[in-house]
């Protein structure tokens, strides 16, 4: 691999979104990158995946997504290639990580480099692209909004998902109990993980109850809808709700955002409430307008997270691994709900 301060253009192999499609009518593009501008710098993707968000963009549902067509990718993991004028060109050969919102599903992405963090030694380019915007949701979660402790008792929904089997993992690692509700199929995963099993068929309420009679900690739901009021009913006094999506709504039609206003409502009242429990609604966006300070705060979460996993006290979970010209399969298994971690996009070499 050759690197430059002044790099040729480069042809970038996309996936590109077209509208509101079934996963295998995304199209495959080729388009030329020119050198980096200013500031910039050229990431050759090495790993990339699926993630809940580009499950609602499919439909049109996710929250601020641009307009049709555009080439999805959360988050990526990759190699610098290349960095323009007044980029650190230190950079140059190393492993970043970074969060996209969209473009990730591409051989090379053109990004700020003062938004990439570095990937220590230890994880592969998979491994690590399971952490990053599933660790950033599950570290900022626990820590800065429901500040849970060791000893205490959470319940997180979907255990068996990218961020919930994050989410279980940091909980255990700081001595943390969790119940994690998953499909029965799930169950044996959701044990390994470290968290006691629940069917999220069955009565939720219940069951969490059942083991935790005075109420839990924390909920972490990315549920929605009904599942959101069950949530902040199991907590305990001093408890914390945090939503971080609407997965319930996903294919109802409709405004994308009236789910989330709804929810925004909810808490509203719930937190008028003299019951000294909260309720919160996690945007991983959230304070970005302060540029210099949400990318500190990225870097420092993602990379306690990282550090974990390069100690070998997280476990990358990887679903399934896709070529770039199979995102397709990739976003359709996503979807299907039958899988523990992450779907994996890695490009393949192409000319």
């Amino acid at each position: 691999m050759s690197y430059t301060t002044a790099a040729v253009p480069t042809t970038a192999v996309e996936v590109v979104l077209p509208g509101r499609v079934e996963p295998h009518e995304l199209l495959i593009t080729r388009r030329e990158l020119p050198p980096p501008r200013p500031g910039q710098a050229l990431v050759r993707v090495e790993a990339t995946g699926v993630s809940f968000a580009e499950q609602q963009m499919r439909r049109g549902k996710y929250y601020d997504q641009p307009p049709f067509p555009f080439t999805p990718g959360y988050d990526l993991v990759g190699e610098v290639i290349a960095v323009g004028a007044d980029a650190d060109p230190t950079l140059l050969g190393q492993r970043v990580a970074a969060l996209t919102k969209v473009g990730g599903w591409s051989s090379h992405v053109m990004l700020e480099a003062a938004d990439l963090i570095p990937v220590p030694s230890g994880p592969t380019a998979a491994e690590a692209e399971t952490f990053v915007v599933n660790g950033i949701t599950a570290w900022q979660m626990l820590y800065r909004i429901a500040k849970v402790r060791a000893g205490q008792t959470i319940v997180v929904h979907g255990a068996n998902g990218g961020v919930g089997s994050t989410l279980v993992q940091l909980a255990r690692v700081a001595g943390i109990r969790v119940i994690g509700t998953a499909s029965a199929g799930n169950a044996a995963a959701v044990e390994a993980l470290g968290a006691i099993p629940v069917d999220y068929r069955g009565d939720v309420p219940q069951q969490v109850r059942t083991l935790a009679p005075g109420g839990v900690d924390a909920v972490f739901d990315h549920v929605g809808g009904r599942s959101v009021v069950d949530s902040f009913g199991l907590l305990a006094r001093g408890g914390t709700l945090v939503a971080y999506g609407s997965a319930s709504t996903k294919d109802e039609d409709g405004n994308s955002r009236l789910p989330v206003l709804k929810l925004f409502t909810r808490f509203a009242w719930w937190n008028l409430l003299p019951n000294n429990r909260s309720a919160h609604f996690y945007n991983i966006w959230s304070g970005k307008r302060r540029r210099v300070r949400f990318r500190t705060r990225l870097a420092e979460d993602l990379g306690a997270v990282l550090d974990l996993a390069a100690r070998g006290a997280l476990r990358a979970q990887i679903a399934a691994r896709f070529p770039l010209t199979d995102a397709g399969r990739a976003l359709a298994l996503a979807e299907s709900r039958t899988v523990t971690g992450k779907v994996v996009i890695v490009p393949e070499e192409l000319s």
